[in-house]
């Protein structure tokens, strides 16, 4: 057996972030399935044309399938705390359904994605504790590991848990990156073409204006809230914060496009001073700030910028941010299969296709 032929099945697919990482570290995609019709189309149109769509509570697996590994994302509304944190939201019980369809299956290791609440919030403790046993009396040793996207290659401080179970051996972390040097996202955006040309026109109509009682903080990009909506300040030259699904309007992040262009001093900044100072708010903010594109939110996911998603840009824009960043998924992925080689004593092999795909990442 090759290293290259372990296989994966994904669970809440959405438009393929996960999946991409797994492929690209060498995994055989075989099936997947999504609820969410515009994402099953981006998922076909840019992976393989073998994501379903469909309620994965309601539409079992294809007869005979037994992939090595399966994956998926469940739906994370009812743990997060930017929702409501409902116990008896019945999105929650999608984490244990991933459980059942891992006794179905038998893969010899699963990842299983969702939000930093469920593996911190004391709320969520027994959630916890109901994985790891039901896991574990499915022959599983299992860990949970928060994991911080711009250590593994994002540009994105977005924190997520992976709870990751083997048959054989105890799950370790994945080693990071990037931790020293995340990347920026000034250096992500400069893949892309300039605002408005084909390749990003993806443009987002929704206006930055002053907020009439802003919320000040000690900086402009810390907790400051300076404009309508949620929709916050990017900082070029660090990472940015945690892409939201609600993306399209108000909470759409924020580009000041004379500092990208040339290196102004960002407007937000001087604005910032203007109201510490006790002046009073604005009624307009200068055109050169404004909500990035559908492009510039996926390579901040680290999609590639060839990545076409499909729907209304509304749903483009909700794909983006409920995705796993490919490059977090990548190195998530790569630690899975060196622990497979290793259990299966192919780590030669896992050694040669790493110094392979570096080359030509390089």
């Amino acid at each position: 057996m090759s290293s290259s032929d372990y296989s994966v099945a994904s669970l809440y697919s959405g438009a393929g972030g996960l999946d991409l990482g797994f492929q690209q570290a060498g995994f055989e995609l075989q099936w997947a399935i999504d609820f969410d019709r515009h994402a099953v189309e981006t998922y076909n149109r840019n992976i393989a044309d073998h994501a379903v769509c469909g309620d994965v509570l309601q539409h079992d697996p294809p007869p005979g399938l037994r992939p090595d590994v399966l994956i998926g994302g469940p739906p994370c509304q009812g743990f997060s705390v930017i929702g409501r944190m409902n116990p008896s939201d019945e999105r929650s019980k999608h984490v244990f359904h991933f459980l059942d369809v891992v006794a179905d299956l038998r893969p010899r290791a699963f990842v299983m994605e969702n939000v930093k609440a469920l593996a911190v919030n004391e709320r969520w403790a027994g959630i916890r504790e109901g994985l790891r046993k039901r896991a574990k009396s499915l022959g599983y040793e299992v860990d949970v590991f928060v994991l911080n996207a711009s250590h593994y290659g994002v540009p994105q401080a977005r924190e997520r848990m992976f709870l990751i179970g083997y048959r054989d051996g105890v799950p370790t972390k994945p080693a990071a990156t990037t931790k020293d040097r995340p990347p920026t996202v000034r250096e992500a955006l400069a893949v892309l073409p300039r605002i408005g040309e084909p390749g990003n026109d993806g443009v987002c109509t929704a206006r930055v204006i002053p907020a009439r009682a802003p919320v000040m903080r000690p900086t402009a990009y810390r907790g400051s809230l300076m404009f309508n909506g949620s929709g916050r300040p990017l900082y070029l030259d660090g990472a940015a914060k945690t892409l939201p699904a609600s993306m399209g309007g108000n909470a759409t992040p924020i580009i000041d496009q004379d500092e990208l262009d040339h290196g102004a001093l960002p407007w937000a900044v001087e604005y910032h001073a203007r109201l510490m100072a006790g002046k009073p708010p604005l009624k307009r903010a200068p055109k050169r700030m404004r909500r990035i594109t559908v492009q510039e939110a996926a390579v901040l996911q680290t999609f590639p910028a060839t990545w076409e998603f499909q729907g209304p840009q509304g749903a483009r824009y909700r794909q983006i941010g409920n995705a796993v960043p490919p490059n977090l998924a990548h190195e998530v992925a790569n630690a899975v299969r060196e622990h497979l080689a290793s259990i299966d004593g192919l780590q030669d092999e896992v050694a040669t296709l790493d110094r392979d795909a570096a080359f030509a990442t390089a």
